[in-house]
């Protein structure tokens, strides 16, 4: 196997490439960083810009593998520029890959790309699987929607395309589980709005390695990447009090507030979804970390 990889810098793209590492297979990886192409033994780095609409097509070169995980992070302040980056960069990297593969001589095996479950709608009591009905509610499900058209794309240039819809992707490195953790172990960790709302997780290690399952297994069609037991909001900052041996005693922060501070962007803590992860049970996915307290355990060094 030899891999392309979008993305790979981030939290999830560096655990890949760990793995790739792992299994010596050799890694080309896209960047918008000049500075960042430094080639090793195992990898290489080629230029992209999807925003200038350039990429260097010697990217592909022997790659039969295409890992595409880019995108800009939804997490800074949702201002009419960063929107707007954060909807472009996932349309338009999508589809210069797309434009990139029409011009090579033949197609890669495998593509496999990240969606996520912002897709489904905002609900306490609906489970969401792969065939549930989509709808645009909100800006998280606008991007995401078009996101999957432009990928979809893709399939003309691959045997094999399939796209994991990731869930709040629990990492010790950073991103959603070091903005929960520093107010829990400043004992002031709370929940928001009523806690009730569904938080659909997966740890970052489990998440490598299904991409990896799809890859070595042909997968076609949409997964959902998630662990199989999700936990509500409240539970899951009580779990990490727990983690960190602090207790978590305040009220929860009422919605309104949160969306006079936040705007629109509340809803990445306001939001529910209670994602399905029976497909990929049902392809043979074992998880290391299928239950909150583990992950948190392997994060932490904690008792359950």
């Amino acid at each position: 196997m030899k891999l392309l990889i979008t993305g790979a810098t981030g939290l999830i793209g560096k655990k890949i490439i760990a793995i790739a590492k792992e299994r010596n297979i050799e890694v080309h990886f896209l960047s918008t960083r000049k500075h960042k192409l430094i080639p090793s033994d195992t990898l290489k780095g080629f230029y992209w810009n999807p925003q200038k609409n350039e990429i260097d097509d010697a990217c592909f070169e022997g790659v039969d593998t295409l890992i595409h995980l880019a995108g800009a992070s939804i997490s800074k302040p949702w201002t009419t520029k960063n929107k707007k980056e954060i909807l472009e960069s996932r349309v338009n990297g999508s589809r210069l890959l797309r434009k990139a593969l029409d011009r090579q001589k033949s197609k890669v095996k495998s593509i496999v790309c990240a969606s996520a479950i912002g897709i489904y709608p905002n609900s306490l009591n609906d489970v969401y699987d792969e065939k549930s009905r989509l709808k645009q509610e909100n800006f998280l499900q606008k991007v995401t929607l078009a996101w999957e058209k432009e990928l979809k794309a893709l399939s003309d240039h691959t045997q094999h395309l399939s796209l994991l819809r990731i869930g709040l992707v629990l990492a010790k490195e950073g991103g959603l589980l070091s903005q929960l953790t520093l107010p829990v172990q400043l004992f002031s960790g709370t929940a928001f709005a009523s806690g009730k709302q569904w938080q659909s997780w997966i740890h970052v290690d489990d998440l490598s390695r299904l991409f990896y399952k799809a890859i070595d297994e042909s997968w076609e069609g949409t997964f959902n990447a998630v662990a199989p037991n999700p936990v509500s909001q409240r539970d899951m900052i009580k779990t990490i009090g727990k983690a960190l041996s602090r207790p978590v005693l305040l009220p929860n922060i009422p919605a309104f507030l949160m969306k006079m501070v936040m705007g629109e962007r509340s809803i990445l803590i306001l939001g529910s979804q209670k994602v399905s992860a029976e497909l990929i049970l049902s392809k043979g996915f074992e998880f290391h970390f299928p239950f909150l307290p583990q992950a948190l355990k392997d994060f932490y060094g904690k008792k359950e």
